[in-house]
């Protein structure tokens, strides 16, 4: 760390988002304004000079010499993160990890990986990791009318209510590893605003060909198939499964593959609707 220190710093600040403080140098005051652009939603500077992470960025400078490759680097705390002659990787690399450690270590809060809409006054909670197709059906879900709240993490309260984690969907077409960012008013949708009770916890795969026809699971496995999701598993089992509890208390845990989410869009938001007025 010491080392890191002493590269030279031109500008920093530091800010607090879902109750962990965060530390942000870089050796060029310009990078700074990109910064902003991949930080959580929910944030606020603070002037505190402790911080819980730091991220230091070194961007690479123009110079003359001939062909020399000149990197940008990317630190979290002492560790190195990115090393790239491509500054978008850097970028993309310091929000990822920033997601992941407030999800790790988020106040009063427990993130889970998922997608998430809002319907009718219900959440429809889709655990899942990357390559499982959650945020291809969350596109799809938006597009017949839900609310988006989130394509990576429903960050839940101790009530078991979910709350907005908004960005950008990122949607992987067939065959192509990296990522494409759409917004969601491209699809037609309209953000979440507030926290929502589950309605339905739907833990889905897509299979090409599949016939949707999942089957009902008790409030217990639903509880172990978001805790095999849930960030902060390991480090905070408790608090993990109390809040877990209350999220599936009143809603539907269903498990089962999916085929195209194109067709199973409406059929899923109609099983909400149903459930909400059968109450």
């Amino acid at each position: 760390m010491k080392k890191i220190d002493r590269l030279g710093w031109a500008a920093g600040f530091s800010i607090k988002t879902y109750g962990l403080r965060i530390g942000i140098r870089a050796n060029d005051s310009a990078a700074l304004d990109r910064v902003r652009a991949h930080l959580p939603q929910d944030w606020r500077t603070i002037s505190s000079p402790v911080v819980d992470r730091l991220y230091s960025i070194v961007v690479a400078r123009n110079g003359s010499h001939g062909n020399v490759r000149r990197f940008n680097l990317l630190y979290g705390d002492h560790v190195r993160l990115a090393r790239s002659v491509d500054t978008d990787e850097v970028f993309d690399t310091f929000e990822s990890d920033l997601r992941l450690v407030v999800a790790e270590y988020a106040r009063r809060r427990v993130f889970v990986h998922a997608g998430v809409v809002g319907w009718q006054g219900r959440a429809i909670v889709i655990p899942g990791r990357s390559f499982s197709g959650k945020s291809t059906l969350v596109a799809e879900l938006v597009r017949a009318g839900a609310c988006y709240y989130s394509d990576e993490f429903a960050v839940f309260d101790s009530r078991g209510r979910v709350h907005p984690f908004l960005k950008p969907l990122e949607i992987r077409d067939p065959g192509v590893f990296r990522q494409t960012k759409i917004e969601v008013a491209r699809l037609g949708g309209k953000p979440g605003r507030g926290s929502l009770p589950v309605g339905m916890v739907l833990v889905t795969q897509f299979r090409d060909g599949v016939r949707f026809r999942p089957r009902k699971l008790s409030p217990g496995n639903g509880v172990l198939e978001l805790l095999s999701n849930t960030v902060s598993a390991r480090r905070d089992p408790e608090n993990a499964l109390a809040t877990l509890q209350h999220v599936v208390a009143h809603a539907e845990v269903l498990k089962g593959a999916r085929g195209d989410a194109h067709v199973v869009a409406n059929t899923i938001l109609e099983q909400v609707a149903r459930k909400k007025r059968d109450r």
